[in-house]
Order: C-alpha cells, then structure tokens, then sequence
C-alpha cells in the first residue's frame, strides 16, 4: 500500500496502522516534518511482536522504532522465524528492512551459519558497510573452530571491530584459541603462544603454496602475515591475488587464514580499490560469560599491558580460589603499570566474600564494581595457611613482576569507588568485608547489595549505619532480599543525611515487626518526603497490601514528593485496596506525570474494582500492568516466606 505523506492528517493517523515496518520507515521523516508522530504506530509493531500483555516501558517513536528493530534484525538476518516473521515475511525478506534495520541496532550477535555471514562478503556488502558504522559493541555466541574454513565469520569480526566502531566484546562460549584470537592487536601487547604456534602454522602452509605456484599468478592470495606488531622476523608479505576471481571462496580455501589483513585481501570487491594497511582495533569493554580456568590462561597474560580496556565482566558458574587470585594478580599488574583505563570490574561468581577488598587492593582505580559471591566449603583466602601459596602461585603466573602482591595493600586506603555492587547466595555473610570497603569509599554514590543474610539475632544496623557515616554522598541505594524489619530507625537516619534520587526496597521485609503497619509505612514516608532529590522509589515484595493506601500522602501538603517513579509491584493489593489508593491519590495529585508499577498483584479477584481504579488513576499515572493469576500469586507467595 501506497500512502503519500501530503494527504490529509487525519487520514494518514488512520493510516499508520496499515503500515508495513518498511513503509513506515520510510515515511516517518516526512511525517515528522508535518508534526504526526509515528509513536503508536512502532508501539503497535512492538506488542505484536512480544504480545498484547506485554509491559511496555518506552516513551518516544524512536525508542520504540529502534526496539522494534533490534528484536526483528538477528532473526531476519539468520533465517529464524516467528509468528510475526511468518506473517510479514515478504515485508521482511526486502533487502530494503535489512538495510533500514543495521542504521538502529547497536549489538552484532556473530553465529556461525555460513550462508548469512558470506553473503556479507558478497551481494550484502553495503549492509556490511553500513554495520561498520552502526554496530558498538560484537557478540560471539558460537565456537569457532580456528583450524576449519571459518573465514567469513573471522572476516565480518576483523571488519567491525578493526575498521568499524565496534569497542566492545561479548563472548559466550568456552574456547580460550577463539578468545586468543579476539584479544589479539586489540589492546593488549601480549601474544598468546598457542595462537602465535598455529598462525605461524598456517603461513608455513600458505610459503609452501606460493613457492609451487606460477610466478604469474597470485596462487598465495590466503597468504597469511603477522600483524605490523609483531617482531620483523616473523613478517612475511600477503601474497594477494590480482582482483577476486569470480570463484567461491569455498572452492579456493585450501590455505586457510587466520591472519586479518590477509582476510581483507581475500574478500576485497573485483572491482575495488586496492586494500592498504588494516586498522587495529580497540577493545574497550570485554565481557566473557562460561568464563573457566583456561581462558582466564589466556586472559590474564594480556591484562597487564591491556590499556585500553575500560569495563571487565567475567561469568563464571563458580570461580576456584586460585583462578581469582591469579587474576588479582594480573590486575595488580596492570595498575602498576600507571597505564591502565580500566574503571569497570564485575566478576561473578565469587566464592569468598574476602575476595571483594583483595580485588579492590590489587587495582585500586576502579570506580564501579559488581560481584556475586557464593560461597564454597574450605578456608577463607585471608587464612594464611592458604593465602601465602595462592599468592605466590599468581605471581608467578602472571608476568616478570613477582615482587607484586595482589593482597590487600594497606588496610586503610582509600579507595574511588563510585559504584558498588554485591550481590550474595550464601547461608551467612561476614558483613565485615563489606562494611570495610565501605569505609574506605567516602566517593561511593550508588550501593546495590542483595541476599545479604546475619546469623540469628544479628541486625543490618551496622550496614545502614556504615552507610549513614562513611558515604554521605550516596545518591542511588538498591537494597534487595535483606531483613529490615528491625531497621526502620536507622533507614530513616540515613534518609536524613544522604541526598538519595533512587532508593529501592524490596523484598526487605519493611513491615514485619511493626505492631501498627500503616504508622511505620507514615514514618518512612514522612522521611522520604524531605528528599526533594528522590526521583525513583521501589517497595516490590513487602506485602504492603492494605497499608498500600498510606504511599498516596507522598503527594499532599506542601512538601510533595518529587517521585516520578513508584514500584509497588508483587505487594498482594487486593482490587479494593488498590481502589483506596486511587481514591487518596486523586485528592493529592502527583505534581508530575508517574510511573507506577503495580504488576504481579491480585488483580483477578475482583477485575471490575480493579479496572476502576486503573482507571482513576491513568490521568495521572502511567500504567505498568500485566494479566495475573491468583495460583501464581500463592506461589509467589510461598516463595518469599
């Protein structure tokens, strides 16, 4: 269907809903010009896509146009189909989505289906193009086998994150030759062994196919060059063929390359300009999930000379002692170097609680830091009958710099966290090892912890308190899975002397032990109402129900609250509570418009009162809902006691 971008304005309204994704991105621009948003029509494109229940949260026709993008481009490009692919399959299948599809995703998932990747090389090529200028951050989701013909896939890598804008890397598999050859010439001066043993493997076999080939022809055109940072010796010349001859790659593949600027030679157009030096990359933010032993082998030798490198997550099911203190070690290195970048550390899974200060002493720069922690049986990595061999075993490890010690440096430095993150699953926590890294963080403004559990009789008190004293610029506090019950005074301490915009409190416990609930939940919210800063307020999963109605005085009198966003999801509000809380709200409307996320509440019990006070309250409130089941909710229930 055809529609002219001149017609009448109520016409085109109409319709927008009558749209393919491709006419609609094509048109937007000039719809735009004429003040008509194209918002509800990406919104419609985006339920249809993730279902008529799903909660939406964007705000703006570009948000949802490029979410509507992102989750059709990988399916598209690799052939995956849904319900939604299948109905607008002929929309879909025009080169013209792929192309309006790579100017709005950020994240590349690289998979090894060699059709959609070769034809990158070939007909697809001004989508590869347009993908260098688009793309940031490259996902590899699937094994490479190095020592097979997976020259597209290494191609289309080298293109995005050498001669693209690509920085950052997400690697998804077990395969520490893979990650060798990832890291390589990205960042970091240091040359794994194994990958230096089969590139040199692999020139070999192509020296041997130049020296029996015709001094006419470019037979060596898979020849294969270490990159200009290697050692003169180990240089040899790309032997490159004339121009592309119109033969497939798969029939011309017997010297396989691994080589980057050898892979540019063999996919250079026919008819293009000849191929100069190739960029190097930089890798800036490296994330590496079933992250075990042997690439942290591979890992650590480059971390000391990896400048470029900002942000460091690692996954792992459950990191052993000496794996962590090896990369204590390599991170000490890297910050003696005095040229390190890297601000961003998040490793998961810890097994001590002791780990997070040996980490923050072994690089002490780092503003951010997320870990989970689980704990294991054996000894703590501060006893010293275990903590003299490991040290010592990651030294020797980790380079030339043996008299490094990745322990805890001096007990009182300071340290620049901005940023801290702690996440726990274990029966009981030292809340010591946190409370010390506390104190050492005067900078700290956002603090998330989660699951932190005290023995029997034990209070969160001293964690607030610490808070309270030590982090007075505190701006964002996360607090989740924690007993509070017994808190109330020292959470209202600390209302009082930090400056919160986000404070989330849930599945805490709130109200446990308050003999009158709707007077504890004033107290709180007379405290909150002193924060002209608190912008986002969570209270999910603290059975709130009934006293849900005392949150709607956090708009009355004077001193309204400056909350644009209030979570009350998973809270057991029947409908008639929740029609209270409109009722209330209604006479002490909010100053600004407010999210408010009430999923995963009962509203099945009574669906008319509970679509009436939806209804009260969408002039004022933007909705986050979804359907619910009372046997869910039990479950929930359960769950959480």
């Amino acid at each position: 269907m055809l529609v002219r971008s001149d017609l009448p304005v109520p016409l085109i309204k109409d319709l927008l809903h009558h749209l393919t994704i491709c006419q609609l991105d094509e048109l937007q621009p000039a719809l735009n010009h004429r003040g008509i948003s194209t918002y509800s029509a990406w919104v419609g494109f985006l339920l249809d896509i993730c279902g008529q229940k799903h909660v939406l949260d964007v705000h703006t026709e570009e948000e949802a146009k490029h979410r509507v993008m992102r989750r059709l481009f990988t399916a598209v490009f690799y052939g995956f189909t849904n319900s939604f692919i299948k109905r607008n399959l002929t929309d879909l299948s025009s080169p013209s989505f792929l192309m309006a599809a790579a100017k709005c995703v950020r994240h590349f998932t690289l998979m090894t289906a060699h059709k959609p990747l070769q034809g990158l090389t070939a007909e697809q090529r001004p989508l590869l193009n347009l993908l260098e200028k688009h793309i940031r951050s490259v996902g590899v989701s699937q094994c490479i086998d190095l020592k097979k013909k997976t020259a597209s896939a290494l191609y289309v890598l080298h293109r995005l994150l050498d001669h693209g804008v690509a920085t950052e890397l997400l690697i998804h598999l077990q395969s520490p030759i893979v990650l060798a050859w990832l890291l390589h010439g990205r960042g970091s001066q240091h040359m794994n062994p194994e990958l230096k043993n089969l590139m040199h493997s692999k020139k070999r076999s192509c020296n041997s196919a130049a020296a029996s080939a015709s001094a006419d022809k470019a037979s060596c055109s898979l020849g294969l060059t270490v990159r200009p940072s290697e050692d003169q010796e180990d240089q040899v010349p790309a032997c490159k063929r004339s121009k592309m001859d119109c033969v497939s790659v798969e029939e011309e593949e017997p010297n396989y390359t691994m080589d980057p600027q050898a892979l540019c030679l063999l996919f250079s157009p026919c008819n293009g300009p000849s191929a100069g030096p190739c960029p190097s990359g930089q890798i800036h933010r490296l994330e590496i999930r079933n992250c075990g032993s042997d690439s942290l082998a591979v890992l650590n030798p480059a971390l000391p000379t990896f400048f470029c490198l900002r942000s460091l997550t690692l996954h792992s099911s459950t990191f052993r002692d000496p794996d962590v203190w090896s990369l204590a070690g390599a991170l000490r290195q890297l910050f003696h170097s005095s040229c390190s970048s890297l601000t961003h550390l998040s490793i998961s899974v810890l097994p001590h609680t002791d780990f997070v200060e040996i980490l923050l002493d072994s690089i002490p720069t780092v503003t951010s830091l997320h870990v989970e922690i689980q704990s294991v049986m054996g000894f703590s990595p501060r006893d010293p009958r275990t903590a003299e061999s490991h040290m010592s075993d990651a030294t020797n490890r980790t380079g030339p710099n043996r008299r490094q010690n990745p322990g805890p440096a001096r007990a009182a430095a300071e340290l620049r966290l901005e940023k801290l993150t702690i996440k726990v699953a274990e029966l009981q926590t030292d809340v010591h090892c946190i409370t010390s890294v506390l104190r050492r963080s005067p900078h700290l403004t956002s603090f998330h912890a989660a699951g932190i559990r005290l023995p029997t009789g034990s209070s969160h008190s001293q964690l607030l308190t610490t808070l309270s004293e030590s982090n007075r610029l505190l701006r964002s506090l996360i607090l989740e899975d924690m007993k509070l019950s017994d808190c109330l005074p020292d959470l209202l301490n600390l209302l009082t002397v930090c400056r919160l915009e986000e404070l989330s409190l849930n599945d805490c416990r709130l109200l446990e032990k308050c003999i009158d609930q709707e007077e504890g939940l004033q107290q709180l919210v007379s405290a909150l109402k002193t924060l002209p800063s608190l912008h986002t307020l969570s209270l999910a999963q603290n059975r709130l129900a009934r006293s849900v109605y005392v949150l709607a005085e956090l708009f009355s009198g004077g001193s309204a609250s400056s909350v644009k966003r209030l979570d009350i999801s998973s809270n057991f509000i029947q409908p008639a509570e929740l029609l209270n809380f409109t009722e209330r709200l209604k006479t002490h409307c909010p100053p600004h418009l407010l999210t408010l996320d009430l999923r995963k509440n009962p509203a099945d019990r009574d669906p008319h009162t509970w679509n009436t006070a939806l209804k009260g309250l969408r002039p004022f409130c933007v909705l986050l809902v979804e359907g619910w089941t009372s046997t869910n909710m039990m479950a929930d229930h359960i769950s959480n006691m």
